[in-house]
């Protein structure tokens, strides 16, 4: 990698480690928990740290990719089980929450990567609530009840650690099209936040990542991300392996900060841009089709 393009990852993108060692000191032995396990960030974790000697239970909605990835771990000597479950459904979870305490007992790390993206203008969402229900489930109100069935065990053992994979999009500004999918990750991301407080008092650590662009089919439905500075599964995935090593806080790449002051300092610009970003780009597109 060239000195420029070392620079623009190191600015675009959230810092990881790659050191295999450091990343088997903290999870060797121990039960993680990975919520998308089947696909792109998910799956790379997943691997990642069964390679690590964690004992993995992935959870996803493919039964298939499941048990193919448990599979592959298993035949490279690793320590994986395969959970199907649908988080947007409350009884699939519940039943999940059972079926750990009663397998595994309380967890050491949950990894909550599982997501719903959706792109798509106001005027294509009049009839289409289930847009918001589907995502709101999925984002928000899935890993919330999926947290409260696990967390009891995990604070009456004193330890361990919840990572939430979530995306630059809830702390910069709003943006057209996007307000399904930022309402519901920006409402989990507050929630999580809000107790860690009182998950601490139990030595539960909580780290929330943000991601800007990772190379995965969620981002397929929009060109313009793929043009975008940003990283691949496997890349995401040391992004991951560096919060469950060092427990930080929050990891964002270095640009966020900046971004969240200046949507503060610059509202109207900021907002004055993005009505004309939309007209501009979406309205052209729409009259091309």
């Amino acid at each position: 990698m060239s000195v420029a393009a070392k620079t623009i990852d190191k600015l675009a993108n959230p810092a990881r480690i790659t050191d295999p060692d450091r990343l088997r000191d903290a999870v060797a032995g121990k039960t993680v928990l990975v919520t998308g396990a089947s696909y792109g960030v998910g799956e790379a974790t997943a691997r990642k740290l069964a390679a690590a000697q964690a004992t993995v239970l992935a959870v996803a909605r493919s039964a298939d990719r499941l048990d193919d990835l448990v599979a592959s771990i298993t035949a490279g000597g690793g320590n994986a089980f395969a959970y199907a479950a649908d988080l947007s459904d409350e009884t699939a979870i519940s039943t999940l929450v059972t079926r750990i305490a009663d397998e595994h007992g309380p967890l050491d790390v949950v990894v909550s990567n599982a997501g719903k993206s959706l792109r798509r203008s106001l005027r294509h969402q009049y009839d289409r609530p289930h847009d918001f229900q589907r995502t709101i489930a999925v984002n928000y109100l899935g890993p919330i009840q999926l947290l409260l069935g696990v967390l009891p065990a995990m604070r009456q053992q004193h330890g361990g650690h919840i990572v939430n994979v979530s995306s630059v999009g809830v702390r910069v500004p709003p943006a057209p099209q996007w307000g399904a999918y930022q309402a519901s990750k920006g409402a989990f991301d507050r929630w999580l936040r809000s107790v860690a407080p009182e998950l601490r008092s139990d030595d539960i650590d909580v780290t929330s990542i943000y991601f800007a662009i990772v190379r995965t089919r969620m981002i397929e439905p929009t060109p313009i991300l793929r043009r975008v500075p940003g990283l691949d599964p496997h890349q995401a995935a040391d992004v991951v392996a560096k919060a469950i090593i060092e427990r930080p806080r929050t990891i964002a790449p270095a640009w966020t900060l900046p971004a969240e002051v200046a949507s503060v300092v610059l509202a109207g610009p900021i907002d004055r841009a993005a009505r004309i970003w939309y007209r501009n780009v979406v309205d052209s597109e729409r009259g091309r089709r």
